[in-house]
Order: structure tokens, then sequence, then C-alpha cells
């Protein structure tokens, strides 16, 4: 297999598991909020509601598409292209693995290795706000263009503390490169404590990290921070005037950067694809074991069904457990996905967060929101960065 065809191969694979991916998070997401309150969430459209993504995006296709009267006819349609565009540019740069060996050759597991990937990541998202900014403006509606300019100022305001908490990253690590970001990760101290950046010495950075995930919640506009679509004051904000597949694009956008929120913030504090715990003490074996105990927990509720057809697709959910705790054990199979299950469940961690506090948290007032990013959030990123810069300098003589 040539160069160029596994390129396109892995181009492939990153986009049907990123579209599937996005397609299911919000599946996910209506199913833990309806925990989270008590009710069922999707459970109609296919076994345990499945089919509900699948419905959804045959419902917005199917619906009818308008152009609000007197509006920008071109930035209106141009808003939610460029919204998606840069929301799916971020995925090309991100490692998900360390390098392997795939048909005899040798090839990094993302589309490209940039040696600024952390730079290309905070530019494109810098460049998001221009599209919900001019999604409000080209709508001709006041209340879409409040919402766009409420927006451009919660995202310029929380992009300067997030960009603060990266360089104190960046000072441990010397380099810009997101692998060589996992790489600087690798390894423990005395034999166990993973030396990931928030356990990172000389000055372990979980407040980096913190302020990292509060403005991430900000720049993707979620709870408690989605002053642009507070329906009671702005019936649906930048986005009000847009139906049909153009107010999906925007959906998918906002999933898309909470994958690729969480994604960096893997690979900057959490060690990426490193596991927590050495291969030694079964690391490798970890991914298995937990697909196994997924499996009978679903066969056990199978066999002891709550509902009628639970004793049906929950043995089917059980066989495919099985049969993944299964291939996990070859080991050429295990060197390549258990790293790629490390990256995956932590993320998985970080996206049930951003779900968790949608589900419990209320929404900021937004004279509450601007006054935390400037009066309490950038001055505590300044001061991190400062006393991380000084004892680095400090160590390093």
């Amino acid at each position: 297999m040539s160069f160029l065809s596994l390129s396109l191969l892995k181009a492939a694979v990153v986009a049907a598991v990123l579209l599937t991916t996005l397609a299911y998070l919000q599946w996910v997401e209506r199913k833990v909020i309806a925990h989270i309150q008590l009710r069922l969430g999707p459970s109609r459209v296919g076994p345990h509601g499945l089919l509900q993504p699948v419905a959804d995006v045959i419902k917005l296709a199917t619906k009818e598409g308008f152009i609000p009267p007197h509006a920008n006819k071109f930035l209106y349609l141009f808003a939610p292209f460029l919204a998606v565009t840069l929301a799916l540019l971020s995925i090309s740069v991100i490692p998900f693995g360390p390098e392997v060996e795939i048909f005899g050759i040798r090839t990094e597991m993302q589309l490209t290795d940039l040696n600024i990937g952390v730079l290309f990541l905070l530019a494109v998202s810098s460049m998001s706000v221009y599209s919900v900014a001019l999604a409000g403006w080209a709508s001709n509606n006041k209340y879409a263009l409040l919402g766009g300019l409420r927006s451009a100022a919660q995202m310029i305001s929380y992009e300067l503390p997030l960009a603060v908490a990266v360089v104190s990253v960046l000072l441990l690590a010397n380099t810009l490169s997101l692998r060589g970001l996992v790489e600087a990760q690798s390894g423990f101290y005395i034999g166990f404590i993973p030396r990931w950046n928030v356990f990172q010495l000389p000055f372990p950075q979980v407040f980096a990290f913190l302020i990292f995930l509060v403005a991430a919640f900000a720049e993707t506009n979620r709870i408690p921070f989605d002053m642009p679509e507070a329906e009671n004051e702005l019936v649906a904000g930048f986005h009000t005037e847009y139906s049909s597949l153009k107010f999906a694009a925007f959906f998918m956008a906002e999933y898309s950067n909470m994958i690729t929120g969480t994604c960096m913030a893997t690979l900057l504090f959490l060690g990426g694809w490193n596991p927590p715990v050495p291969v030694g003490l079964g690391a490798n074996y970890f991914p298995s074991l937990v697909f196994a105990a997924g499996g009978a927990v679903a066969l056990y509720h199978g066999l002891h069904p709550a509902r009628s057809r639970d004793r049906y697709s929950l043995p089917v959910v059980a066989l495919v457990f099985f049969l993944v705790a299964a291939v996990l054990l070859i080991p050429v199979v295990q060197g390549i996905l258990a790293p790629v299950f490390w990256f995956g469940a932590k993320v998985g961690v970080l996206l049930f967060a951003f779900i968790w506090v949608r589900g419990t948290l209320p929404r900021f007032r937004y004279d509450q929101l601007m006054r935390f990013a400037w009066k309490f959030l950038f001055p505590v990123a300044v001061l991190n960065l400062l006393v991380t810069g000084l004892l680095v300098a400090v160590v390093s003589k």
C-alpha cells in the first residue's frame, strides 16, 4: 500500500468515526440529561432510541429552508458553512496514538503532524467567532444580531485565559507540537504517578487545566455560558433565522468544537494516549477487561430484563462487547488500539463532564459571565503562568 493510499484510508476512518461520534454524542447527551432529570430520553426510534440521530438528520434535511427578507444572502449562507469548516478542520492535526506500522508502512495516528499544532488549533478556534457574528448580522434580525454580538464578546474574552493556560503547559514541554507534548508526558514518577502535566513537576498544572476547561465551556457556548442561545432573552440567539440543514450545521459545529476542546485538553494536560498505569501493571489488558465487564453487565440485564425488548437487544450488545474484548487480546491489535482506547477514554470522561454540567448548572447572567472572565479567570491564569515560568527558570539553572 502506498503512502497516498494509506493517507486516504486514515482520512476516511477519521471522518467516519468523527461524524458517527457527532451524531451519537447528541443521543448520549439526551440520555444522560434524561437520567439526571428522571426522564426516559430517546426511546421510541429504534432499540433504546439508537436510531434517533438518523431520524433527526432526516427531519432536518427535509424541512423547508428559507432565507429571511432583506438578509445578506451570501453571508447568511456562508456563516454555517464557515462554522462547520473550521470545526472539522481542527481534527486534522489531533494525534490519536503513537507511531505505528500498518501494511509495512510507519505512520502517525493522525492526518497531519504539524510542528506548530498548538498554534494551528488556537488560530482556527479564534476564527470561529466570525461564523457566529456573521450569522447574527446577516440574518437581518435584532435578536440574532444581539446573540451574535454577545457571542463575539464572550468568545474573545475567554480566549485570553484559555491561551494563557496553554502557554503554561508549553513552558514545561518546550514544544508547540501536539505529538511532542504527549511524548513529554510519558513515563511515571516513583513508578506509578503519571508524568501528565496536571502532575508535572516543578509545578503541576491543575489550575491551568481547570482554567482551560472553564474557557472551553465558554468557547463552545455551553451551559453555564450559553449566552448566545439564551431563549428567555433572545428567542434562540444568533441562529434564530436558521432552519433545515443550515441550523444543523451550527449544531454540528458546536458538538465538533466540544470534541476538539476535549481532545486538546487530553493532549495538553492528561498525557494524550499515555496510560494512567505502567504497561507492566496491565495497561494494555485493561481495555479488554473494560469491554468484558460491559458485556457481562449487558448480559445480566438481558437475562433480567426491565422491558421486553431488553431480552433481545442487550444480549446482542453483550456479544459485541465480548468480541471486542477478545480482539483486544491479540498482541498486534493491542499495540495499535490500546493507546487509542486510553485517548478515547479520557476524551469520553471530559465529554461526560460537559453533559453533566449542562444537566446540573443554571445559566449565568451576561454581566456575571464577563466579570468572571476579566476579574477572576484571566488574573488567575496570568498568576499561574508567572509561577510556572519562575519555577521552570529556577529548576533549569
